[in-house]
């Protein structure tokens, strides 16, 4: 028989009570944060079941295998990316790496794209090339990919834009090209955050995004989600359990959060960051501006056909000018700070080494680049601040 008293003590009081979050009247607008690791169940037959069928069923049964809170999460990005479903992780990179994971074995080759995001290099050349994993890196724009294609072929890696030249693939002919030869295709959308750009409606089987940029949109989160149509899904299910891969609920609260204000960000985002494009392209000192939406722009006409606009990051080139000068325009900047990543609502900038992040072309006559994260400020003021540093550095080299 169960324990029945009127009058529990103290230490089961402590134990049993406030576990109900079930209350009489209307309900949140935001689905409750549930911080859990164990799940209760009414009976045994009931806990055997739900671990009989939590392997191909999204069911919370431990808190490794996700939460209330971070399923709610997952639907929401399914829906932008249009996927069947999706698994959220602590980190962007630790989004990548799984997939490499989930669908490469020990001899096996993978395509990778040439302007990937610079740590996946790293996970590459410390984990995946010891690990027996052949690695081929292929020109941005895709031109190449079907020359590198061999029968061990099993995954095309690709980013699009890509990063800090923001190039563009037909990402349509290279699925089908992966298609015909039995492999899958693979798209980093992190710049397209499921709204500018959807590369499973495009062809692609798996996109992964990290939802510390713009998911988030206000610099105070990591994660990263990786979402598949439903033939690619299960390897990447079973691999995500097999290794407990989890995000507390907390951090799905914050992302979820922040995805209700994602398309107004992101139009704001696009206006101020094209403003400031638009001025950058007349300033003597500038010798090229790399942005999708500018009709100069290496693979514009894909972008017109792929994307449905672009958001704050822009890269320019400056002309005649030194790499200390450089990092002395990034110094004089007041309204930018000075920081890496992007994606939330403040104004960042950085020199980026191109040279050093690309294999498959040869950057290292160009000058130096200065990518920008345009944030919510009002654009004015932010062409006013970087006028004032770049003439500051014409003046004095």
């Amino acid at each position: 028989m169960p324990y029945d008293s009127h009058a529990p003590r103290l230490a089961t009081r402590l134990v049993k009570g406030g576990t109900s979050t079930v209350v009489d009247g209307g309900r949140a607008v935001n689905p409750p944060v549930v911080r859990a690791s164990t799940a209760l169940f009414e009976t045994m037959a009931d806990l055997n079941d739900a671990r009989s069928r939590r392997s191909t069923e999204r069911l919370f049964t431990y808190g490794a295998r996700g939460n209330p809170t971070g399923f709610a999460l997952e639907d929401v990005v399914s829906g932008l990316e249009g996927g069947y479903r999706t698994r959220l992780f602590p980190t962007g990179l630790a989004a990548i790496a799984m997939v490499f994971l989930a669908y490469l074995r020990p001899g096996d080759h993978v395509l990778i794209s040439d302007c990937v995001y610079q740590p996946l290099r790293h996970f590459a050349r410390t984990f995946l090339e010891p690990w027996g994993i052949d690695i081929t890196y292929v020109r941005a724009d895709g031109s190449d990919v079907a020359s590198r294609m061999t029968p061990r072929t099993k995954l095309v890696y690709v980013e699009c834009p890509g990063s800090l030249l923001y190039e563009l693939c037909d990402l349509p002919a290279l699925a089908e090209l992966a298609h015909r030869h039995g492999a899958l295709l693979a798209a980093d959308n992190t710049w397209g955050s499921g709204v500018q750009y959807q590369p499973l409606m495009l062809g692609a089987d798996i996109s992964v995004m990290a939802a510390t940029k713009y998911l988030s949109g206000h610099s105070d989160v990591m994660m990263g989600t990786v979402t598949t149509t439903e033939a690619a899904w299960q390897p990447l299910a079973t691999m995500s359990d097999a290794q407990g891969v989890a995000v507390s609920a907390d951090d799905a609260y914050l992302v979820l959060r922040g995805t209700r204000t994602l398309g107004a960000r992101l139009a704001l985002h696009e206006q101020h960051a094209l403003d400031v494009a638009h001025w950058l392209t007349t300033q003597p000192a500038v010798a090229r501006v790399f942005c999708p939406a500018l009709p100069e722009h290496p693979g514009h006409a894909l972008w017109q056909r792929d994307c449905t606009g672009t958001n704050g990051l822009i890269s320019f080139e400056l002309s005649q000018v030194s790499a200390e000068a450089a990092d002395r325009f990034v110094d004089g900047l007041s309204l930018f700070g000075i920081g890496a990543s992007w994606g939330g609502f403040e104004s960042l900038a950085t020199v980026v080494n191109v040279a050093s992040a690309r294999t498959c072309e040869d950057w290292r006559t160009a000058g130096p680049i200065v990518r920008l994260h345009v944030g919510l400020e009002d654009p004015r003021d932010l062409i006013e601040d970087l006028a004032h540093s770049l003439g500051a550095i014409e003046r004095n080299g």
